[in-house]
């Protein structure tokens, strides 16, 4: 075993057990990880009904969402590591090469809480993505660069930590003896173990895993002096994921240290209750818990213990089931609220955090893997065309933070070097990974879940999928099969919960019917090279509420939300992109006379007509005017409208 001269001679347990918090917050040697513990990884205790794709083997065709990912792939490329790098190499002693940016990255958030450095974590992961799905090297050499520098700020601070935010190293060591902080250290921290755990898996970037595992080693024995109370008491404040990208390390390196750490980083004010099957979710922080539970998650799968799993997928139900706007997201500003209380919340210019949906995304996905029901699809789907794709500034490629459903309200994108809000880190990934949940298989069945133009390449099969689609426009897609050789295989096509009826063609002849929305097709059969199969859909326009505020309506269609498109009165030119990221939604505060709807949702939903242009309707309001209604993910720079009181309807 290999370790630094300080340490020498000692066991790495002995060392674990003896290095103390204030000594590593000063500045101890990191511990290097045997490699004879990567040697085999450990198998999962609990077995996933599903694998996903590698995304290499996932090509996107020309859609909305290759356009987003092109958007995100250049902003990516015009951004600087070495700015992104300069408070890690000031709390390291050494010379910044590059100045800092902006926004959160040098001034203090609301409240002063400093989230310095998260921006890094969100890009390598960004851009170790862009790589899986490229195999552009630009991507990659960031990564390897990246981790590069954050090595050399390890060696010269003489610890495994790297850290950007005030105070570095002492705000640590202060967090962890229980003082009161302005801050969130395991927070920031928590998206730098995930940038180099994915530079890691997905770049194939050895440096970012052996700086990670550095940096795990150090939170192994920074928080080993610290009892389970006083573990407990740490976890309330923001710590982000630190129990998921932990499970993650111990199946990396099986490491059983890291899966104790794991555990412990699982808040169990948090996990009890829901493990109960108890919501207790009114008031409390909506962003701060979704990651935690995707650790919840992740944990299960590593022991197979039921509370984890039943809190995670008690959570989902009670969020995604009961407390989402009909976008999918959920909350205002950034805390859960009473569903009793919706009509009080609904309309606010602070509902549906980005980052809220991001991660919604990623603990559906990780559900969906271990118990495969359309349901879990069903919200995906949702969520990701009216959350996160509605997210981007198809413009400029920027992001949004809240999507406000107060009527008249505009999106607000960040700038490129002034902002970095916590929803700029995550939409950095959001667009460059839009084909990690289209197909998934198993060992005989292969799982179309999204209706998006792409290739899925099954190599264990021989297989090449392609889907050709102009949904949601048209309500069908077309996929056709490639192989060396006549195949046995299950396709499994998603017949959508918003689709009354489905049906299925095999090479132009009908096969199957479906009455049964919400569920998947199962087509089995000796596919030929050059099959093809048609999925036939219904889409029709229908109200959504929430049953405690039966007079506010949104619109849908099929998975998409229709907003009215109210155009741009009273708004300056560049209104929508932010200088600071303070005085986020405060540019359209001035009166704006929204138009009005009169009568019930079911009523209503059914006068919505058609224009002839491709998903474009329109409604009567009130004041007898016609409303143009289009998806919301189509709504830039204007004012907009997704849900809507409701008037009483006139004689």
């Amino acid at each position: 075993m290999k370790t630094d001269a300080c340490c020498a001679g000692q066991s790495r347990r002995n060392f674990l057990a003896s290095a103390g918090t204030a000594a590593l917050a000063a500045g101890a040697a990191p511990v290097v990880l045997n490699p004879a513990m990567a040697a085999e990884a450990p198998k999962p205790a609990t077995s996933a009904a599903l694998r996903p794709f590698d995304l290499a083997d996932v090509d996107l065709g020309e859609s909305p969402f290759l356009h987003a990912q092109r958007m995100t792939e250049a902003y990516l490329l015009k951004l600087q590591p070495d700015r992104m790098l300069h408070n890690f190499r000031v709390n390291a002693g050494l010379k910044p090469k590059a100045p800092v940016y902006g926004g959160w990255e040098s001034e203090p958030t609301w409240e002063d809480i400093n989230c310095h450095g998260h921006t890094l974590g969100h890009y390598l992961t960004a851009c170790a993505l862009a790589w899986r799905s490229t195999r552009d090297r630009r991507f990659k050499q960031r990564v390897d660069y990246i981790a590069a520098e954050l090595a050399e700020c390890q060696k010269a601070s003489g610890t495994g930590l790297v850290c950007a935010f005030p105070k570095g190293p002492a705000l640590v060591a202060a967090h962890l003896r229980g003082e009161k902080i302005t801050g969130v250290p395991w927070y920031t921290l928590h998206k730098v173990y995930a940038g180099l755990r994915d530079g890691a898996l997905l770049a194939d970037s050895e440096l970012s895993r052996e700086v990670l595992v550095r940096l795990a080693d150090w939170a192994v024995v920074a928080t080993g002096p610290l009892s389970d109370a006083q573990f407990e008491t740490m976890l309330d404040t923001e710590h982000g994921g630190m129990n998921e990208v932990m499970a993650d390390l111990y199946f990396m390196t099986g490491n059983p240290d890291y899966l104790a750490l794991a555990k412990r980083f699982s808040h169990k004010a948090i996990l009890t209750p829901l493990a109960k099957e108890r919501d207790h979710l009114d008031g409390l922080h909506a962003n701060t818990q979704i990651p935690k539970i995707v650790g919840f998650e992740r944990v299960y799968e590593a022991t197979g213990d039921a509370a984890y799993g039943s809190a995670a997928a008690f959570f989902w139900k009670t969020v995604a089931l009961t407390r989402s706007f009909a976008t999918g997201g959920h909350g205002d500003n950034e805390h859960f609220f009473p569903m009793a209380e919706f009509d009080k919340h609904v309309l606010s210019a602070k509902g549906s955090e980005t980052c809220c949906q991001h991660n919604m995304l990623r603990l559906t996905r990780a559900l969906f893997l271990q118990n495969p029901q359309a349901h879990y699809a069903d919200y995906y789907e949702r969520t990701l065309y009216n959350g996160i794709l509605a997210s981007q500034d198809p413009d400029s490629g920027m992001a949004t933070y809240f999507q406000g459903a107060r009527p008249g309200y505009m999106k607000l994108y960040h700038t490129p070097e002034d902002s970095f809000w916590c929803c700029t880190g995550t939409g950095m990934e959001n667009h460059v990974k839009y084909r990690d949940s289209i197909y998934f298989h198993d060992d005989r069945a292969i799982v179309v879940n999204l209706f998006i133009p792409s290739t899925v390449r099954w190599a264990a099969k021989d297989a090449v999928l392609t889907q050709a689609t102009s949904f949601p426009e048209a309500p069908s897609t077309s996929l056709r099969w490639t192989l060396k050789r006549p195949t046995e295989m299950v396709l499994k096509l998603r017949h959508p919960g918003w689709s009354r009826t489905a049906s299925v063609l095999v090479n132009g002849t009908e096969v199957t019917q479906s009455v049964d929305a919400g569920s998947y097709i199962e087509i089995a059969r000796l596919w030929q090279n050059g099959d093809t199969v048609e999925l036939r859909l219904a889409m029709e326009p229908a109200a959504e509420y929430a049953p405690a505020a039966p007079g506010i309506v949104a619109f849908t269609y099929g998975p998409l939300v229709l907003a009215g498109a109210l155009g741009r009165e009273g708004l300056s030119p560049g209104a929508d992109i932010v200088v600071n990221e303070r005085k986020y939604g405060s540019y359209n505060d001035a009166p704006f006379a929204a138009p009005t709807l009169a009568g019930d949702g079911e009523t209503l939903a059914r006068s919505i007509r058609p224009t002839g242009k491709p998903l474009e309707f329109t409604i009567a309001s009130a004041e007898q005017q016609p409303v143009r209604l289009i998806p919301y993910y189509r709504i830039a720079h204007e004012r907009y409208a997704t849900y809507w009181p409701l008037k009483p309807a006139t004689a």
